[in-house]
């Protein structure tokens, strides 16, 4: 049985080694391995998609709390965004009359307990890692050594796929 991480390495040897001269994966690969090389700045990503493979989060089979909890926190993430509210400033909304704004700051909603959480897990979450373009740009967009495109990955007001389930 193959190891894939052991054939990816090695064909990034070969390239290194100029016995390959191009490789081909999803950009976030590509771009992780780009790191690895000696001079990672010589090395280009083709900014043409020939492939769209969907990227997220994976949980354990079985763990349907845990699920619930990664899905319902990707999904305020992402409302968060879409909505303005960032790391910075979120505590600016805490008047705020938009019923999703006040479920997302733990101020209207039963949500969290429904999770098993406290009604300020996702004020919480917001505060601590960011709305998902925060978290995006910081882990693998502009402002990561991978330096990703938000491409389809904007929202969806922005040309993008990202939406959020309503947060209820």
């Amino acid at each position: 049985k193959p190891n894939f991480t052991q054939s990816l390495n090695d064909a990034l040897r070969q390239y290194e080694k100029g016995t390959c001269d191009v490789i081909t994966n999803d950009q976030s690969s590509l771009a992780g391995m780009r790191l690895k090389l000696k001079d990672p700045e010589n090395h280009m990503i083709l900014p043409d998609v020939i492939s769209k493979e969907p990227l997220g989060p994976v949980v354990r089979q079985g763990d349907d709390e845990w699920l619930d909890i990664v899905h319902w926190t990707f999904n305020v993430m992402l409302e968060a965004e879409e909505n303005g509210i960032s790391q910075k400033n979120i505590d600016s909304f805490n008047n705020s009359s938009i019923p999703v704004v006040r479920r997302i700051l733990g101020l209207e909603g039963d949500m969290g307990r429904y999770l098993g959480l406290n009604n300020k897990w996702s004020y919480n979450i917001i505060k601590q890692v960011g709305n998902y373009a925060e978290s995006f740009e910081r882990n693998v967009g502009r402002g990561s050594p991978l330096n990703l495109s938000r491409g389809l990955n904007r929202l969806w007001k922005d040309g993008g796929l990202q939406y959020s389930s309503p947060i209820r």
